[in-house]
């Protein structure tokens, strides 16, 4: 099982993947929107702000935030890691049910891009 510092580093990555992104998926970064990653296992949420092409402000909160984010992930802390380093596919995920996603259709289709 993922621990609360593995599920950061990974944001962290991710954020920095972002950063680096070129072409189609530069373009995807350009998102301005509040985040909020739930780990359920862990029970524990991050939340922060995509924007500028990475994530920002990333802060863990015991449970469920008060706020609800514009987009809203849930997963495994494992699930995570495995996204992030490319272990996992986010659209078969996300079929299967294993990552949870509620944000807009336009949202998602972005998403699926960066993950």
């Amino acid at each position: 099982m993922a621990t609360i510092e593995e599920c950061r580093a990974a944001l962290d990555q991710l954020s920095a993947n972002l950063a680096a992104a070129e072409g189609d998926v530069r373009a995807a970064t350009a998102l301005d929107r509040s985040l909020s990653c739930r780990i359920t296992d862990l029970d524990v949420t991050f939340t922060g702000r995509l924007a500028g092409g990475g994530i920002r402000d990333v802060v863990a909160v015991p449970g469920e935030p008060a706020g609800k984010a514009q987009i809203r992930l849930a997963m495994t802390g494992d699930d995570l890691v495995a996204l992030v380093g490319g272990g996992l596919n986010f659209a078969k995920a996300w079929g299967s049910g294993r990552v949870k996603v509620q944000a807009s259709l336009r949202d998602v289709l972005r998403l699926r891009s960066l993950l």
